[in-house]
């Protein structure tokens, strides 16, 4: 393991652990030496809070045989003339015993007699040599568990150069994020010799057959994948070049000057009814003409990942002005799920599934929760342009558990610390159950939501299916009769007529009107439905903040993050100041916000509309920094106040036991104390008190 300085994201530098199998030394397994090593380097990242690579190529937990043991064991044969016939069981003699197992405890023995001499049968094989068997896997336990807890609190990465098998294996995928290279480099869990084996005949012939990228690649297990050592290196720097150089430190913002502008408006526009590339959203591309249309992030900005694993949604990092944030996004066309057939099956066969556009499938779905919780890791703010029609409930689906990942989804947002924007872009909707997993008020703390003004639309169902159900043949005859002249007139004459003869004939003529009509008042029916969906009304009641233009979606989110990530910082101070001592509850994020709201109204010149004002908040930040900073030591006051009043009043049966505490506490730090402090003391108290 190494601790890299280098200054390949930022001319600061930036520490990075790095930790890498030695594939020359016992083909790099894991003994219970190299675990420990591989603990204390990952736990010196996690103290330090920086950044963990793991270069992985290595053959798993080390196996070892005892080679004293081996050279000097005997074996007792039923029949000595014919050991074909089989044997009894392994003995050593009595002096090999007195020199592996009476002293030195290689081996376990009890004694027994053969042909007339005492033997000792040997029961367990301890062995002199280290790392021979399953204390190698207590090893793998413990840097299994140690990857997990990494994962949660700092960046880990792996890249995998070589073959990673057993322990290696799980230990890629504990960490989470993945480079694996284009060939031999496998991760897999058994051999495939062991396979076939195991199997009695060929069924594989290469380990990329069982773990190679076009599984894990496929399968969601590798985000990225480069064709060569040096790319995949180069991958990990980009990466790395997104993410804080410490945990829940500062965002790495790069300079944009020269490559794109902030404040612009974006040039690619989807067209209504069209399928469409996602990435254009986000990067920007070629029109047809040839001509360079600019997305929502900076140009050339997007990086994608795991792009062979559930294609119906996009995930990777992009910068927006700078900086870094998360991106998820729907794919509205419809994409391939592929299932290759398994040689060990004689009779399988590969499956094609096809996976409409704008709508949650089980991977899919897993694949957002996953991404979500690898940002969270990584701070990073997050940018969701959701187009969900809903979550596919097939029969198939409900079997492979899209409910279950569905709900990973929920628990993902929950957990996010950092900023969540979620955004409807033109001509884009989100319906039932897609949205109650993005709602803000799944973590209110964090999370707001914004739709495209005017083509954005969300609702229960679609307008056509709310149509059919709130809308049908009975109230759109009720509607034509209220609207139609020629139907008014109609039925002003047949309440009027007297004749049989003449009412048969109005009616008859009422329904031709109504057949005739009926097409027209479906289409009327269904745009009356769609005006229930308007970003006007998600605006009105509540569920969005409010409907942004496309064309100026760049230049608002950009302010707005700006504004959220200072307001986030600063907040976390409140929260820090308003927990001090063991006593007081602290504040929430969401009280804290709220309490920063009041100090901004509560400055001269600030209205309670201007708190919405993102330049205006930065602003204020900027220039009353000093008063702020104030107002914490003044909060930190009234925390400490409320402490000592707690612990003088709620000192058991009385008071005074809390009274002698703090008096005994004062007394103790008092002789800590320099002259000049223990006179102030003495003043402040003077003054309290009246003395």
């Amino acid at each position: 393991s190494f601790r890299s300085n280098s200054k390949f994201c930022s001319f600061q530098g930036r520490q990075v652990i790095l930790i890498a199998n030695d594939i020359t030394h016992k083909a790099g397994s894991f003994g219970t030496r190299e675990d420990v090593v591989f603990k204390l380097a990952s736990e010196y990242a996690r103290e330090r809070r920086i950044p963990r690579l793991y270069v992985a190529a290595n053959s798993g937990a080390r196996i070892g045989l005892a080679e004293g043991v081996k050279k000097a064991f005997k074996v007792a044969f039923k029949d000595p003339l014919k050991p074909e016939n089989g044997f009894n069981f392994i003995y050593v003699t009595k002096d090999d015993y007195e020199r592996f197992g009476s002293s030195k405890k290689e081996i376990i023995a009890e004694p027994v007699t053969l042909d007339g001499e005492e033997v000792y049968k040997v029961t367990d094989i301890i062995g002199a040599e280290p790392d021979l068997g399953v204390e190698n896997l207590k090893g793998s336990g413990l840097i299994a568990g140690e990857t997990s807890s990494a994962y949660n609190d700092i960046f880990t990465m792996t890249i995998v150069l070589g073959r990673t098998v057993g322990i290696g294996a799980y230990l890629v995928r504990l960490g989470q994020r993945t480079i694996q290279k284009a060939d031999t480099s496998p991760i897999i869990l058994t051999g495939y010799q062991a396979l076939n084996k195991l199997m009695g005949v060929d069924v594989y012939s290469t380990n990329d057959q069982l773990g190679g990228p076009g599984i894990m690649y496929s399968n969601g297990v590798s985000h990225l994948v480069a064709p060569d050592h040096l790319q995949a290196v180069s991958s990990a720097i980009e990466w790395l070049s997104f993410v804080p150089s410490v945990r829940n430190g500062l965002l790495p913002i790069t300079d944009i000057r020269g490559i794109d502008e902030i404040e612009r408006p974006i040039e690619f526009t989807p067209t209504a009814g069209i399928p469409y590339d996602p990435r254009l959203l986000l990067t920007g591309g070629e029109n047809d003409d040839g001509v360079w249309q600019s997305g929502f992030f900076d140009k050339g900005s997007f990086t994608e990942s795991l792009s062979g694993w559930a294609k119906s949604v996009v995930v990777g990092r992009a910068r927006l002005g700078g900086i870094p944030m998360g991106v998820v996004a729907t794919e509205n066309r419809t994409a391939e799920a592929i299932k290759p057939a398994d040689p060990a099956d004689v009779k399988g066969a590969e499956s094609i599934t096809q996976e409409a556009g704008c709508v949650w499938f089980p991977n899919s779905a897993y694949k957002t929760a996953q991404a979500i919780n690898d940002f969270r890791t990584e701070d990073l703010p997050l940018m969701i342009f959701a187009n969900w029609r809903g979550f596919s409930g097939g029969q198939r689906d409900m079997f492979d558990e899209v409910l279950k990942y569905g709900s990973l989804i929920v628990d993902a947002f929950v957990a996010y610390e950092q900023p969540i924007f979620v955004f409807i872009p033109p001509f884009a909707e989100i319906r039932g159950g897609a949205w109650v997993v993005l709602d803000a008020s799944i973590n209110a703390s964090v999370m707001e939501m914004y739709a495209t003004s005017g083509s954005a639309r969300g609702g229960v169902l679609e307008a056509n299916g709310a149509a059919s159900v709130k809308y049908r043949t009975k109230d759109l005859l009720s509607t034509m009769h209220r609207l139609d002249d020629t139907l008014k007139s109609l039925d002003k004459k047949l309440s009027e007529s007297t004749s049989d003869d003449e009412k048969k004939t109005i009616k008859q003529s009422i329904n031709e009107r109504e057949q005739s009509l009926i097409p027209v008042y479906e289409q009327i029916a269904v745009q009356f439905c769609e005006l229930h969906d308007t970003p006007g009304r998600m605006e009105a009641v509540g569920v969005i903040e409010k409907s942004i233009e496309w064309k100026e979606a760049r230049s608002f989110f950009f302010w707005r993050l700006r504004r959220k990530l200072a307001e986030f910082d600063f907040r976390k101070k409140i929260q820090e100041a308003s927990s001090v001592g063991s006593g007081f509850e602290g504040m929430t994020a969401i009280g804290a916000s709220a309490l920063m709201k009041t100090w901004f109204i509560g400055t001269p010149g600030m209205t309670e509309d201007m708190w919405n004002a993102d330049k205006a908040v930065l602003s204020w930040m900027a220039q009353c920094n000093q008063d702020l900073e104030r107002k914490l030591l003044g909060l930190r006051k009234q925390v400490v106040i409320q402490e000592v009043v707690q612990a003088m009043t709620a000192g058991g049966a009385t008071a005074e036991i809390g009274t002698a505490g703090i008096v005994e506490g004062i007394c103790q730090v008092y002789q800590t104390m320099s002259m000049n402090d223990k006179e102030k003391l003495k003043k402040m108290l003077k003054e309290a008190i009246d003395l």
